[in-house]
């Protein structure tokens, strides 16, 4: 029937007006006689939600809330870690049909054999293995830092050791370690590529005995930033002056920018007692001893070039002497201000060759002339109240207790009495080892 229909509408054209109009009424009247069923089988298509969509679209309708919803302040605990990856562990030609494909999972040619398509020995264990690799997702925390690995503030980059540069054809960097100063996003502007986000690093690597270089990198992604600044620091090393090995070598005035820093030489022991950029960079170079104030911009990008700069312009007690003419002596409490001569020059001018304007004081040599202006320490409020001198005579008897107990168990051992000696019985009373072993015991 659909032939002969087909066959008709042909031989149509052919025919005058008033035959095409009853031609016309009849197929109507043979079409809707005939079954509802299409001329030609096409292969039917699913094509419902969860085909049209990829999974990043599905997921972020469940995970997400609308702009309206925010503001009234739902979906707080919805966060990414809800999200999970399903093609995770999904290998092609693996799962309830295991088959080998060639040309896709497996080599055409073998040797110089054909491979052939097969059906492969199902996995039982493998559903069970997703299962898990899916439970784990989203519930992964990162593993707690040690007190050593820590920055400046937790687990954040800044004041982090990322290690040595990579080497370098033959060049390893041995010894070297690098520390992050600075990590933050930065945007540019394009024309035709709008607002574009990027990972500024600025970082410093150094020997821990005198070669340091800093530089800065730029990438996607933290680790690229990072690792691009990490390995162009290791083309600008420098070498800073060390004095004995744990400080600098004479106290210096520093300025880059709007930053000014002070520094001060400080006897082994001392400590590092400065900005924490300042801190960092002390522990790459290898300074262990050192105080440092900041005035001015805080900034580390600028803390970082000013305190550099006073490095690299340091001054050898040589170069010093070399310079005024004069003999460089030290007088120090740690070795009971007995004079220590540091340098001497090649000629010695004596005392009617200096100027009368001449800067002889070491300090202010070392600060170019500047005079450091220190504020006068004014004593607490509380010590002008009558409270406080009735305190002071109530403790009048107990001066210096502590010292003298320290000073009496470094001498002797223990807190004895001056007769001691004469009279054993003036010492504090103890108990004998066997009655704490027993006490401990039980």
């Amino acid at each position: 029937m659909a032939s002969q229909l087909l066959h008709v509408t042909r031989t149509l054209s052919k025919l005058t007006l008033n035959t095409k109009c009853r031609v016309t009424n009849t197929l109507i009247k043979l079409e809707r006689e005939l079954p509802k069923q299409p001329l030609f089988n096409h292969a039917s298509r699913n094509t419902n939600f969860f085909n049209k969509m990829p999974a990043e679209d599905l997921w972020k309708g469940i995970t997400t809330v609308s702009n309206a919803g925010k503001k009234r302040g739902r979906g707080k605990t919805v966060s990414k870690k809800n999200i999970k990856d399903l093609n995770r562990g999904q290998i092609i030609g693996v799962g309830k049909a295991n088959m080998l494909w060639p040309g896709l999972t497996a080599p055409v040619i073998r040797g110089k054999e054909i491979v052939e398509q097969q059906q492969l020995p199902e996995d039982p264990e493998r559903q069970a293995r997703l299962n898990q690799l899916r439970d784990q997702m989203g519930t992964h925390r990162h593993a707690k830092l040690s007190p050593i690995e820590r920055g400046w503030s937790g687990a954040k980059m800044p004041g982090r050791s990322i290690g040595p540069p990579d080497p370098v054809g033959e060049d390893h960097f041995d010894g070297f370690d690098t520390k992050v100063l600075e990590l933050k996003t930065v945007f540019n502007m394009k024309g035709n590529f709008g607002r574009k986000r990027r990972v500024s690093a600025t970082v410093i690597t150094g020997n821990k005995n005198g070669l340091v270089g800093f530089a800065n990198g730029k990438g996607v992604e933290p680790r690229t930033a990072m690792r691009k600044a990490k390995n162009r620091s290791a083309q600008k090393l420098m070498h800073i002056k060390i004095f004995r090995n744990h400080t600098v070598y004479h106290d210096f005035f520093t300025q880059f920018a709007a930053t000014k820093i002070y520094v001060w030489q400080k006897p082994e022991g001392y400590g590092l007692e400065c900005h924490r950029a300042i801190k960092t960079i002390c522990e790459v170079v290898g300074i262990k001893d050192l105080h440092a104030k900041v005035e001015g911009s805080t900034n580390v990008t600028y803390v970082m070039k000013a305190f550099l700069l006073g490095l690299v312009r340091q001054k050898t007690h040589q170069e010093i002497a070399e310079e005024k003419k004069l003999h460089l002596v030290e007088f120090t409490k740690e070795t009971g201000c007995f004079p220590t001569v540091l340098a001497s020059p090649a000629q010695c001018r004596k005392e009617d060759q200096l100027g009368k304007d001449e800067i002889l004081d070491f300090t202010q040599y070392c600060f170019d002339g500047k005079v450091i202006l220190k504020k006068k320490k004014y004593p607490p409020f509380y010590t002008k109240l009558k409270s406080y001198e009735t305190y002071l005579k109530k403790q009048e008897k107990l001066r210096n207790k502590d010292k003298v107990k320290l000073d009496l168990i470094a001498q002797y051992g223990e807190i004895r009495s001056f007769l001691t000696e004469k009279y054993p019985e003036c010492r504090p009373f103890r108990r004998a080892k066997k009655e704490e072993e027993q006490e401990a015991e039980a």
